[in-house]
C-alpha cells in the first residue's frame, strides 16, 4: 500500500517537473511569435502614419505633430493629379511639363484598397488598450539647410502589454545593451530620415 502511494507521488512529481520543463521551453516561443505578430501590426501603423505625413508635406511643405490635423487632412485633405508630358520645345526630350488634371482625396489615394480602414484609429497603437503613438514634428539643420522631418514611435512596453513583463523587459534590456530603441519608430527629430528602424 506504502509502496504504491509513493509510486503515485512520484509518478505526480514526474508529471509536474515534465510540465515545468515543457512551459520553460515554450514560455519564450510563444512571446516570440506573438511579439513578432505585434510587430508586424505596429509597422504598418507607422507606415501608413508615414504616408499620410508625406502626403501632407506635399501640400503643406511641413510635417505635423498633431493627429487632429493629420486624421482631418487624410479625411477632407485633397492631393493633386498630376500628368507629365514632353516639353514640345526640347528637342533632348530631357524636360517635362507638369500638368495637374484633378484631385483626389488623400483617403482615397491611400487607403483606398483597404475596406474597413478607420482613419480615426491611425493614431492609437495597437494592442495598447488605446494609448497613442508619440508624434513629433520640426525642422533641423543640416549642411546649413534647414530640413523638415518628423517622427513617430511606440514603445515595446505598450504594443506588448499583457504579455509576459519579464521577457518584454528581456527584451527591452537586450536592444538598449546594443543601443537600440526600445519599440519601433518611422522618422527621425535628429535626421532627416523617413526610414522605420525595422527597416
Amino acid at each position: 500500500m506504502k509502496k504504491t502511494i509513493l509510486q503515485i507521488a512520484l509518478l505526480i512529481i514526474a508529471l509536474f517537473l515534465a510540465y515545468m520543463i515543457y512551459e520553460s521551453i515554450m514560455r519564450p516561443v510563444r512571446f516570440k511569435k506573438e511579439r513578432l505578430l505585434r510587430t508586424e501590426e505596429v509597422i504598418k501603423n507607422l507606415k501608413d502614419i508615414r504616408g499620410a505625413q508625406i502626403a501632407y508635406r506635399s501640400i503643406y511643405q511641413r510635417y505635423t505633430k498633431s493627429f487632429d490635423t493629420l486624421v482631418n487632412f487624410i479625411k477632407t485633405g485633397e492631393i493633386p493629379v498630376v500628368k507629365m508630358v514632353p516639353d514640345p520645345t526640347d528637342t533632348t526630350f530631357s524636360r517635362s511639363i507638369r500638368d495637374t488634371i484633378g484631385y483626389i482625396l488623400v483617403k482615397d489615394s491611400l487607403f483606398a484598397g483597404r475596406p474597413g480602414f478607420n482613419v480615426d484609429d491611425l493614431r492609437y497603437i495597437p494592442h495598447s488598450g488605446n494609448e497613442v503613438f508619440n508624434m513629433d514634428a520640426g525642422m533641423i539643420e543640416r549642411s546649413k539647410i534647414m530640413v523638415n522631418v518628423f517622427e513617430a514611435s511606440a514603445l515595446n512596453k505598450q504594443f506588448l502589454k499583457g504579455l509576459d513583463s519579464q521577457l518584454v523587459n528581456n527584451f527591452d534590456d537586450l536592444l538598449e545593451s546594443t543601443q537600440r530603441f526600445p519599440g519601433l519608430r518611422v522618422g527621425s527629430m535628429e535626421e532627416a530620415t523617413l526610414d522605420g528602424n525595422w527597416e
